[in-house]
């Protein structure tokens, strides 16, 4: 199987690797750095299965405003931006598993 990021998956990854290095306070209660970019791609991605979700209930309705079409681009956005959270979120823990293996 080819694990491979594709283009999209790389742009939408690279805010996220850009600010990763960068690590200023969480002065005055804004958050920065790869924790808070992370978050917010999880609730990108939560955002965007629920709209998935919500078209696909549309289209079994028969709602004739949706299309099948563009219930299955939302539905393939939406996992491929889970597959691509889930690759980063396993990348983390075996860093961190690495880490705390280490000897010191």
């Amino acid at each position: 199987m080819d694990m491979r990021i594709s283009p999209l998956t790389s742009q939408a990854l690279n805010g996220i690797g850009q600010s990763a290095l960068k690590r200023p306070g969480a002065a005055n209660g804004v958050e920065s750095g790869f924790a808070a970019n992370f978050k917010n791609a999880l609730k990108e991605v939560s955002a965007s299965q629920e709209e998935a979700s919500r078209l696909q209930t549309q289209v079994q309705l028969g709602n004739p405003k949706v299309s099948l079409e563009e219930t299955m681009l939302a539905m393939q956005k939406s996992q491929i931006g889970f597959q691509a959270t889930l690759h980063v979120r396993n990348r983390m823990v075996q860093a961190y598993s690495d880490i705390m293996n280490m000897s010191v």
